[in-house]
């Protein structure tokens, strides 16, 4: 199922709608945003000198820096007035980010949901759990309008109460659940020790997940437990929220939704523009935003772009699952470590569980990482020489994989402290040393 007609234009009608749209967005921040007017004349361009979205290079990037600096409505691109909603994100220093939503803006959000539940195969037919929290953070809002856009029904549980989820969604017959991928897995965990049946007591037929980086091997394992269709949802607060780009039946790539969302991909040293099917940082120019248009925004997320034909019949470009982001990635006596590909070394290990964390250290003058790992409930924990064997081969996997030596620590299951939201992963003590 398609939602819109604009999912499937030919690629010469769908450049000449973004060149209208990004050359509007171009006038619209030069005449309303001192802060892009001013970077326009620093660089000696006015909204004259783009005549088409080929142009987008001649533009300055923005960075989160840039927003916080504007703190709270310096970017915005319309009067109070017209503002019918603000989101905010608050990070883990200085200001948080401000968005802003006028009415045609909400309206284009519900339309970019609306087709990633309609990716997911969801219909008035369906009734929807949502496990994303709600308020500022702009993920529950986002899915819960989507669904009812299509006509699902909503059931906006937010985060947390995991009993009390779990009974509504058995209660209630829910069909769908959205949330982050790593509460997916703890709530499938929290059920089989409530005494569920996960396949008779639940409906569930898919999910949609999103909101943290996510290796193969854990989301095969969600589909897998909840025996449900996997669908991956990307999105940033500072573009619209949830709804930049999903994944359809046909491929595990996300479809950008090109005709409001216009990509790139840049080497995050040199800023130049890498060619498609290159590993870079994802950028990110809002074509249709009203109240809070963004130019070349850089997410720091590191993706790389296909435009090869989908079997969907959608001709919007395809991105990757995000691999990590450039200030997670760790560099480890000078290797390079994204806590996905770690993940998926240990999605192909049995014996532990996808509930892990990477930290990350000083020993002396060089780096010392401890990967600290549940192992699963059938491991016997008093069997030394099972979970030395299971250590070495770990330690084995990440050299051979990763070229990364790793100090590994098995420790019981649910030890590691559960998050309603984003899973934490990475904890870095070395600056602190």
């Amino acid at each position: 199922m398609i939602w819109s007609k604009e999912e499937t234009l030919p690629r010469h009608k769908l450049t000449e709608l973004q060149t209208e749209r990004f050359k509007d967005t171009v006038a619209r921040v030069y005449t309303n945003v001192p802060f892009y007017q001013k970077k326009f004349e620093e660089l000696g361009i006015t909204p004259a000198d783009i005549t088409s979205i080929d142009d987008i290079v001649k533009l300055p990037f923005t960075k989160k820096k840039d927003l916080r600096d504007n703190y709270p409505f310096g970017l915005f691109a319309v009067k109070k007035d017209a503002v019918v909603r603000i989101h905010s994100s608050s990070g883990t220093t200085g200001k948080p980010t401000v968005v802003g939503y006028t009415r045609a803006d909400l309206d284009t959000w519900n339309e970019v949901m609306a087709r990633v539940f309609t990716m997911a195969g969801v219909t008035s037919e369906d009734t929807s759990h949502n496990a994303y929290g709600y308020g500022l953070f702009t993920g529950g809002l986002g899915l819960h309008y989507g669904a009812e856009t299509v006509g699902a029904t909503v059931v906006p549980s937010s985060g947390g109460f995991t009993s009390r989820q779990l009974m509504l969604m058995k209660d209630f017959e829910a069909t769908v659940l959205t949330s982050t991928p790593s509460f997916a897995l703890h709530m499938a965990e929290a059920a089989v020790a409530e005494g569920y049946d996960i396949k008779k007591d639940f409906k569930l037929k898919c999910g949609i997940f999103g909101a943290e980086p996510t290796s193969l091997g854990l989301k095969e394992e969600v589909a897998r437990v909840w025996g449900i269709h996997y669908c991956e949802i990307y999105g940033l607060s500072e573009i619209i929220g949830p709804g930049v780009s999903a994944n359809c039946f046909e491929s595990s790539d996300l479809h950008v939704f090109e005709d409001h969302f216009y990509p790139e991909i840049i080497d995050p040293k040199t800023l130049e523009v890498l060619p498609l099917g290159e590993k870079g940082e994802l950028v990110i120019t809002s074509l249709t935003k009203q109240a809070f248009p963004i130019i070349r925004y850089r997410t720091g997320d590191i993706t790389s772009l296909d435009r090869t034909p989908c079997k969907c019949g959608r001709t919007h470009v395809r991105m990757k699952s995000v691999m990590g982001r450039v200030d997670d990635m760790l560099i480890v006596n000078g290797v390079n470590v994204f806590p996905s590909q770690v993940e998926h070394v240990l999605a192909n290990i049995e014996g532990i569980t996808l509930n892990y964390q990477i930290i990350a250290d000083k020993k002396g003058y060089l780096d010392k990482l401890e990967i600290m790992v549940e192992v699963t409930e059938a491991m016997p924990l008093d069997s030394i020489g099972s979970l030395e064997a299971l250590k070495k081969k770990i330690q084995h996997e990440l050299l051979n994989n990763l070229y990364i030596n790793a100090e590994i620590k098995l420790v019981e299951p649910r030890t590691i402290e559960r998050s309603v939201g984003k899973a934490v992963r990475v904890i870095d003590k070395r600056n602190n040393s």
